[in-house]
Order: C-alpha cells, then sequence, then structure tokens
C-alpha cells in the first residue's frame, strides 16, 4: 500500500536498455527471446531512435523492453554508451498521473531531471529522477497515452 504523498507507482513498465545499433538489437531480442516489435519512433528531442518489445500475446499492460539507439553523438544515450557500454539505462515506472508523481517525488527533496514532464515513447508523459537521487539508477515516471 503506497503512503500518503508517494508517487503511486502502478506497474514497472518497461527497463531501457542502451544500443548502439537499434536494428541489430530489435532482431537479437526477437531470434533470441522470441519478443514482439510493438513499436519503433524516432524522439527528436531525446536524441533517440527506439524500439518497444513485448512478449508475445502482451496487450500492453506487461512490462516492456526498450531499445534505445542514438541519433546523434551528443545524445544522452550516445554518451552512456561512451561511458558505460550498452546495457541496462533506465527502470521505468507507471504512473497514472505523472504530474502528481513528479510533485509527490519533488515534495520529498527529490531531483528531478526536467521542471515539466516531456514526451515520451508513444505519446507518453515522461519525467526522470536523477541517479543520485535513487541509488545510482536513471528512474523513468510514465504515464501512458490515453487510448
Amino acid at each position: 500500500m503506497a503512503t500518503d504523498g508517494a508517487a503511486k507507482v502502478t506497474a514497472i513498465d518497461h527497463v531501457g536498455i542502451a544500443v548502439p545499433d537499434l536494428d541489430e538489437a530489435i532482431a537479437f531480442y526477437q531470434e533470441t527471446f522470441g519478443l514482439v516489435l510493438a513499436a519503433t519512433e524516432v524522439n527528436e528531442e531525446q536524441g533517440v531512435r527506439e524500439a518497444m518489445l513485448r512478449a508475445p500475446g502482451d496487450d500492453g499492460s506487461g512490462t516492456a523492453i526498450q531499445l534505445l539507439a542514438p541519433l546523434t553523438p551528443d545524445s544522452t544515450i550516445a554518451k552512456f554508451l561512451g561511458k558505460r557500454g550498452p546495457g541496462l539505462q533506465q527502470l521505468a515506472y507507471r504512473v497514472e498521473n505523472v504530474d502528481e508523481a513528479s510533485d509527490a517525488i519533488r515534495g520529498k527533496g527529490i531531483e528531478l531531471l526536467y521542471a515539466e514532464p516531456k514526451h515520451g515513447t508513444e505519446n507518453s508523459r515522461v519525467q526522470f529522477i536523477h541517479p543520485k537521487s535513487t541509488g545510482g539508477v536513471l528512474v523513468e515516471l510514465v504515464q501512458p497515452a490515453e487510448h
């Protein structure tokens, strides 16, 4: 049960993995684990080309794997790859309202990366919590788009 003033997470939305070559990574996850490509898109603002993969039969409510490849050499993902190499980049929690969740987190004195939530994958709204506030893990808060 969430305590009063908590961000009110409803699920683990996805795990983000930084990759140097998106097409190669998609093929690997499909051929090795049988995951199904649910969506691909380019997010210019965040400097990434990305793909969401899901388990066969997942209606979109389960946890996804998000593959993130850099669009430019100065993007956040390119810098991550240059510093750490390919691998786990973020853990994303699903929330019903990213504005309320951001306010709750900020109210605890925890550092967010953005003043306001941004556009995310599949028209979601997202906010990130700085890794220094979460034991070294980049945490994303995701409010899925209403369908």
